[in-house]
C-alpha cells in the first residue's frame, strides 16, 4: 500500500535530520494518512479511502465527498476517487 493520499496525491518528502552540531543526515516526511468511510450524498452509500488529514479537513470544508470530487483535478486522484468520482457525475446526470 502506497504512502500517497488518495483525494490530493500528498505523499512522502524528504529532508534533514539538522542536530545541534548542525550534523545533516537524511529522512523522510510521511504524510499522516487516515482510512476513513466517507459519506457519498448521490450514490447514497460509504466510500473507503486512505486520506490524509489535511484532505479530511478539506472534504468537510467543501460540504463533502461530493462537492470535493467536483472540484479536484482528475490527476491528483487516484484510480479508485477517479472511478467514484465518474459513479457520482454519471448518478447525477441522470437525476
Amino acid at each position: 500500500m502506497s504512502r500517497r493520499c488518495e483525494l490530493t496525491g500528498k505523499g512522502p518528502m524528504t529532508g534533514n535530520n539538522v542536530s545541534h552540531a548542525k550534523n545533516r543526515t537524511r529522512r523522510r516526511f510521511l504524510p499522516n494518512l487516515n482510512d476513513v468511510s466517507l459519506m457519498s450524498e448521490t450514490l447514497g452509500r460509504t466510500v473507503k479511502l486512505r486520506i490524509s488529514a489535511s484532505a479530511l479537513r478539506t472534504v468537510d470544508h467543501r460540504g463533502g465527498l461530493d462537492a470535493f470530487l467536483a472540484k479536484a483535478k482528475d490527476d491528483e486522484l487516484s484510480v479508485a476517487a477517479l472511478k467514484v468520482k465518474k459513479e457520482i457525475a454519471k448518478a447525477q446526470a441522470s437525476a
